[in-house]
């Protein structure tokens, strides 16, 4: 890669220059077998490795060169954005649970040069022969730390036996919690650690509960914080459910987010989230790591995790390069453990119901595939749908579909005005997500 053509690709990515970690990353990778990169979340740590290994890449060569395994969909799917938006040239697919195998099928019949995907499913592609694997040189482990769990484990090894030609190994996380186990061959490592270097402003306070169940004292929280996005993060998904029926209760409106909800469920969670619908999500660990959300404000622990890693990966949602936010550590017998060191007990004030963010999220049946753009929704909106500029929030385009945010109090007659109406050759339905 020239010069140039670096500078272009962070043009597109709106970046001025590259952070520290970021140069150090671009000058140990490609001289390095094995690198370890460990960074806050939210510095930047996929541009990092993504950089370098754009750069070694065989332009000459219609195989795929470089694997990205994940622990999750969205992190795959992030990924996979951030390198489309880069725009290098060469193509990138994602591969995950929870999507027809036959997209999979469909998009790497045109072999892309970056795979990225969960261990499960890529596993499942190296079974069934789907792609050629002699020429993957390049082996990264996003979120390294979860990848390499027990659960993980067996896939881990059955891709690692099928990738015999790995020339560069990349491991990358917030935390360094794991042993690196002997079968991914990960020796004599260059470590890159700025897990010290970032100046976090965060806070970190304690909530002590007026009973073990917590939910009045969280709502309490909750109005205490005012009109804040944040996260409140629980243990388990029966948790979310009694939590999140306790805050409609309270006329709290939010997401939920956790591994057995459908993908576009899931998916919705953080449309409605990042385009002001809602500004909480009642989440699990999942949400801990690599989703596509903007600053968190504040994150309760509604339930601590077992693990110091854990909590370290959910309070680095918020406070993120160099910014202020707060971790609420929710308690109700004083029985913290050791790793949260104790923090200082929050005073909580009477406070009103935050009131609603005021926007409304429309779902359209037309998008990218259609050569549909995000001019074009917009000039729907203001032209059939009469819309002010100040009426249109953020309009997301995916393949098939689009969502877009709109003002609650026009929400309900501007969808007569635009549904059934033509998006360039396509007829599409506009609807309330």
């Amino acid at each position: 890669m020239s010069k140039s053509t670096q500078q272009q690709i962070l043009g597109k990515l709106g970046i001025s220059k590259l952070n520290d970690m970021q140069q150090e990353a671009m000058n140990t990778i490609p001289k390095s077998a094995n690198t370890v990169l460990l960074s806050p979340t939210g510095s930047g740590k996929t541009v990092a490795f993504l950089l370098p290994i754009i750069k070694q890449l065989d332009p000459s060569c219609d195989e795929i060169q470089a694997m990205v395994l994940v622990p999750s969909r969205e992190l795959a799917i992030q990924i996979e954005q951030v390198m489309r938006k880069m725009g290098s040239g060469y193509k990138v697919n994602a591969v995950y649970g929870g999507r027809a195998g036959s997209k999979d099928k469909l998009e790497l019949k045109h072999r892309p040069a970056v795979l990225i995907g969960t261990p499960g499913r890529v596993a499942a592609h190296l079974y069934k022969e789907s792609f050629e694997t002699k020429h993957i040189k390049t082996l990264v482990l996003d979120e390294f730390d979860k990848s390499l769990e027990v659960g993980f484990e067996v896939d881990m090894r059955d891709i690692l036996d099928e990738l015999p030609n790995i020339e560069k190994r990349v491991l990358t996380s917030a935390t360094f919690g794991v042993e690196i186990p002997k079968f991914l061959e990960f020796i004599d490592p260059i470590t890159i650690n700025y897990l010290e270097k970032e100046s976090s402003q965060l806070a970190l306070k304690t909530v002590v509960a007026s009973d073990k169940m917590k939910l009045e004292t969280l709502v309490d929280t909750l109005c205490h914080i005012g009109n804040q996005p944040g996260i409140i993060f629980c243990n388990f998904k029966d948790t979310i459910k009694q939590v999140s029926e306790y805050l409609w209760e309270n006329k709290i409106s939010h997401g939920c987010f956790y591994g057995d909800m459908e993908q576009i469920d899931r998916e919705k969670t953080l449309i409605k989230f990042r385009n002001g619908t809602h500004q909480i999500i009642i989440a699990t660990d999942l949400a801990a790591r690599g989703i596509d959300i903007p600053e968190m404000k504040f994150i309760i622990h509604f339930q601590l995790p077992a693990r110091v890693e854990e909590f370290t990966h959910r309070n680095g949602r918020t406070a993120r390069m160099n910014a202020e936010g707060t971790a609420y550590v929710l308690v109700w017998d004083g029985n913290i453990p050791s790793y949260v060191n104790a923090p200082d007990v929050e005073k909580i004030h009477n406070a009103p119901i935050p009131k609603p963010t005021g926007w409304q999220t429309l779902f359209i049946t037309g998008g990218r595939k259609d050569k549909i753009s995000k001019g074009d929704i917009a000039g729907l909106f203001f032209k059939q749908g009469k819309l002010n500029k100040d009426e249109l929030g953020v309009i997301e385009l995916q393949s098939n579909y689009a969502y877009v945010s709109v003002k609650s109090s026009i929400a309900n007659k501007l969808i007569p005005l635009v549904n059934n109406t033509r998006l360039k050759k396509k007829k599409v339905r506009v609807s309330v997500v």
